[in-house]
């Protein structure tokens, strides 16, 4: 009888780390294994970091009927753009003007004979500079511009894009830390469960995922603040 009672212990002790298990989906524990004796749990980590750099490209455009009075209205728009950049404190090393595009709609194989004005033209000057503050305050600050008459906009005209350059300086601070907690997890579990935490099995670090200020993923580029997040899994043996 006091054999039977002791090969219980074993069986209910399992049997509590099932149950434990169980109410931990969700919280990191993720399967406990009975057969071989392991538990995999998952290590969340978060950080909040601000973005490094910042790229930022005004684009504007010109029309009119004759070539020489639109490529005349860009030069005179980058100009403006290029010295209202200067007044912001951006260096020459910072400012990227790029060379102006004027096409010919009448030139185009399939276009339309019937144009409201014959040239359409493009300029941008590009901003590329780690001063990201300064970056996110001049871009506020483009009314001048626009009372100038300069038409600003296009794919790339709306606002600056923040980059995260310094990622891999970051990524093992974020990976350790949800080693740490997924070893914590494990360790609290096999303590519950009247055993102890054996060697690492198996690993997946997982993917880190860079969101925006908000843990939004839709357009991650568009805000200073980011949210790096990872989620990895271990498999540990019970002894």
């Amino acid at each position: 009888m006091a054999e039977g009672r002791i090969g219980l212990v074993p069986a209910l002790i399992l049997a509590a780390g099932v149950a434990y298990a169980g109410v931990q989906v969700g919280k990191g524990i993720e399967r406990f294994r009975l057969a071989d004796r392991t538990v995999t749990v998952k290590g969340l980590a978060e950080r909040d970091v601000k973005s490094d750099f910042a790229v930022w490209t005004l684009s504007f455009r010109r029309a009119a009927n004759e070539f020489s009075a639109v490529q005349q209205a860009l030069t005179a728009d980058r100009e403006r753009i290029v010295a209202f950049l200067r007044g912001q404190g951006f260096t020459d090393a910072e400012i990227e003007p790029r060379p102006l595009q004027v096409q010919d709609l009448l030139a185009r194989e399939y276009g339309s004979e019937r144009v409201a004005l014959r040239f359409n033209g493009l300029g941008q000057v590009t901003v590329k500079s780690a001063r990201v503050d300064a970056v996110a305050l001049a871009s506020n600050k483009v009314d001048p511009l626009i009372e100038a008459g300069i038409q600003l906009g296009g794919d790339e005209g709306g606002g600056p894009r923040y980059q995260l350059r310094g990622f891999n300086d970051i990524k093992p601070k974020l990976l350790e830390e949800a080693t740490l907690s997924a070893r914590e997890q494990a360790k609290k579990f096999a303590a519950d469960a009247g055993t102890t935490l054996g060697p690492l099995k198996s690993a997946n670090q997982g993917a880190i995922r860079i969101l925006d200020d908000d843990g939004s993923d839709a357009d991650t580029s568009r805000t200073i603040g980011k949210r790096l997040r990872v989620v990895s899994t271990f498999e540990f043996t019970l002894e």
